[in-house]
């Protein structure tokens, strides 16, 4: 029987992989990368040459018989998404339980995840929190909102830089403009950031100063 490992890889700055990810990467008999030409940078800097193929959102459904009957042979195969950990807002989920079902061992290493770093940095209550994700961008998203406004515990949010202004100032008519957050940018490179206050002043930020890169944004929970 063969095995699947999940693997994560940086999110950012290229010295945050392990030593134990780069190993695995090299010794497995595929690599299923979310997008190859993004992953294969990765792989040629750390001078891996394991075979490259593409899974992603739009066609890991179709793909999933044929892993499956390889991993019950003897292949062994990593997934990597673009970055991060696999199956967090990344595909993955659906061939671990596809593994899981058919009783393939699987082995998910520890490392990078955007959202970590940004809940413990942001200052706000950490041992109890709600990983949301992307929320819904049209149907069910006002529900959602209206849900989340009686949240007690720490939410944390993706959000792309063209729908930030968008999302925060809907934070601010569900949860109040004194809700206090905190929004990380960028997390691991050059330009990161951290912006922190009310989600009225952080709004304000950003309205003043267009936003740019890929952002974590972490809301207090309702008091």
């Amino acid at each position: 029987m063969g095995k699947l490992y999940l693997v994560p890889t940086p999110i950012g700055n290229l010295e945050d992989i392990t030593l134990r990810a780069i190993k695995v990467l090299k010794e497995v008999d595929i690599i299923l990368a979310e997008d190859t030409r993004t992953s294969g940078k990765l792989l040629k800097h750390f001078e891996i040459h394991t075979q490259l193929q593409s899974h992603h959102m739009h066609n890991e459904h179709k793909q999933l018989d044929a892993l499956v009957n390889k991993l019950k042979g003897e292949t062994t195969i990593a997934l990597i998404s673009d970055a991060g950990t696999p199956a967090i807002s990344d595909p993955g989920f659906l061939l671990t339980r596809a593994c899981v079902e058919n009783h393939i061992e699987v082995e998910c290493l520890p490392g990078a995840t955007a959202f970590v770093p940004a809940l413990v940095n942001s200052g706000l209550p950490n041992d109890r929190f709600v990983f949301e994700g992307f929320l819904p961008i049209k149907k069910g998203r006002q529900t959602r909102m209206q849900q989340l406004a009686e949240e007690s515990r720490t939410m944390v949010f993706y959000e792309s830089p063209h729908k930030l202004i968008k999302t925060l100032t809907q934070f601010v008519e569900y949860f109040g403009e004194d809700r206090p957050v905190s929004v990380s940018r960028e997390l691991t490179k050059l330009y990161e950031e951290t912006v922190r206050g009310t989600l009225n002043e952080v709004l304000s930020h950003f309205t003043d100063k267009p936003p740019k890169g890929e952002f974590v944004v972490v809301v207090g929970g309702k008091k």
